[in-house]
This record gives C-alpha cells, sequence and structure tokens, in this order.
C-alpha cells in the first residue's frame, strides 16, 4: 500500500502573481510526472490543500485539468487559498461520509482508514476545527477502532516557530489533540500549510507535514520573525504500508536547487 501526499500546488490565473514568479502550473506538472515515475505507482494521490491561490473557477479547471494524466484516485482538501464551495462544485462528495458543509470524508482502503478534514476559514489565513467538524470525527474514529488511522487536513496541528506562520496556523489544537488522544490508532496526522517538513510527537501519535509542489518556506532558527521562500527542493510524502513495517513516511524530492527569496525580512512583506 502506498499512498503519496502532495500539497500547496498554488495554481494560479496565468497572470497571478504565483504562476508569473514561481511558475506553480510547471510546478505540479513535474510532481505528477514524478508521481507516475515512481517504481511503485501510488494506490492513491492526497493533495493536503492550498490547490490554488485566489479560488476562482479557472483555477480549479486548471488544476484539475494538470492533475488528469495521475490514473490512480486523487482527493482533495482545501487550505486557506481554496475556495470550499468552489473545490466541492468542481471536485464533488469525495470518498464516503461526506460531510454537510464541509469537505470532511472518510476512504476505507484496505488495510488503511483515511479521514481527510476541514480546516478552511473562509477569508482567513489560518485554521480551525470546529465543534462540529470534530464531533465528526470522533465519530467516525470511534466506528472502527482497531483500524489503522491516517488524518489529512491543511493547517499542521503544532506550532512550527516561525512566527508567521504560527500567527496563520490551527486555532485550537489542543481541542483537536483530545480527541486523537483517545484513539490510538491513528497512525499519522499529516497536514501541509508550512510548505516544508517538519515532525512532532502529537497526543500520542506523530504529525508531519509536507513540502510544496513549488515553493519551500525555510526553517530560519535565527531569525524566526522572517520568512523566506526557495525554489529548492520541491518534493512529496510517500506513505507506505505492509503488516511487517507499518507505516512508514519518506520524502520523495521532486526538483533540484533554486534561488532563495525573502518574502518577510522581519519587519515588512518584500512583495
Amino acid at each position: 500500500m502506498l499512498i503519496a501526499q502532495i500539497s500547496d500546488t498554488h495554481i494560479s490565473e496565468d497572470d497571478g502573481f504565483m504562476e508569473r514568479t514561481y511558475e506553480t502550473a510547471a510546478c505540479l506538472r513535474r510532481a505528477v510526472d514524478h508521481l507516475i515515475q515512481l517504481p511503485v505507482k501510488p494506490d492513491l494521490v492526497m493533495v493536503t490543500g492550498d490547490c490554488v491561490d485566489t479560488g476562482t473557477d479557472w483555477e480549479y479547471a486548471r488544476f484539475r485539468e494538470l492533475l488528469q494524466p495521475l490514473t490512480m484516485p486523487v482527493h482533495v482538501i482545501p487550505g486557506n487559498h481554496d475556495d470550499r464551495t468552489r473545490m466541492r462544485t468542481v471536485f464533488g462528495a469525495q470518498g464516503a461520509q461526506a460531510m454537510d458543509g464541509f469537505v470532511q470524508y472518510v476512504v476505507d482502503i484496505d488495510p488503511l482508514r483515511l479521514i481527510a478534514l476541514d480546516t478552511n476559514i473562509p477569508g482567513a489565513p489560518g485554521g480551525k476545527l470546529c465543534a462540529q467538524r470534530l464531533d465528526w470525527l470522533e465519530a467516525r474514529l470511534a466506528e472502527v477502532p482497531d483500524r489503522p488511522t491516517v488524518i489529512f487536513m491543511h493547517h499542521p496541528p503544532f506550532a512550527t516557530g516561525m512566527k508567521v506562520m504560527d500567527g496563520m496556523g490551527l486555532a485550537d489544537a489542543d481541542a483537536f489533540g483530545a480527541v486523537v488522544a483517545r484513539h490510538p490508532q491513528i497512525e499519522r496526522v499529516l497536514a501541509g500549510h508550512i510548505h516544508c517538513t517538519l515532525q512532532r510527537r502529537f497526543h500520542g501519535t506523530i504529525a508531519a507535514s509536507c513540502p510544496s509542489t513549488a515553493t519551500q518556506i525555510q526553517l530560519d532558527l535565527a531569525h524566526p520573525e522572517r520568512l523566506s521562500v526557495s525554489r529548492e527542493g520541491a518534493a512529496c510524502l510517500l506513505h507506505s504500508w505492509s503488516e511487517e513495517t507499518g507505516l512508514l513516511t519518506s520524502v520523495s524530492e521532486i526538483s533540484g536547487p533554486r534561488p532563495v527569496d525573502i518574502l518577510f525580512d522581519g519587519e515588512k512583506w518584500t512583495v
């Protein structure tokens, strides 16, 4: 069993900032080619949010077109740059037990259960899992308590040390953590949003974030108030499962070195 995770593809209009500056369509095309050429083809691909940059119909049409070469099932969840309503219109009801009003659903792919969560707050950069969404999650986890489960979401449920990104993180992460702590079958909590790979212990499991297919945020511990982005190191995460190993997660690099741009210099945005 192999699940590929890509994230933060940020497909934009042809004259949009992300396309003009970072050629995000070409980056996603390379990521798709990379997945197709893996020695073992993924059984499923999950895109953990910020699929497009401004949430327009055109962007979603372009995003879907770029994914078409993938022959395996592809599932998506919204990030803060996405429009939940338009996403649901384009991709329809995904998985099973879809939640009304949100892009939350279950994918049972033997022997795993995948749960997709919607942390989107319309018009806001940060994320949230309200009581309604958490109740839905609790119910899904209680249904099959002995089945290995992986949770996918956009906003990581932990602080990163990057002040700008933490200012747009997941609100009330402890409430989510309390749900996770009650269900030891959760193998991973997997997110996007921060355009780099970080992992940490989280309420009895492991939480990790996926790189972007386009731009990578640099973890600058010497200057946590800054936000710098690089075109180096586009990658995806590969999550493999076997009875012998359990769930293993690896980083699969897509592209080679690229220049670094400083987006926030500690005091102001530079773009």
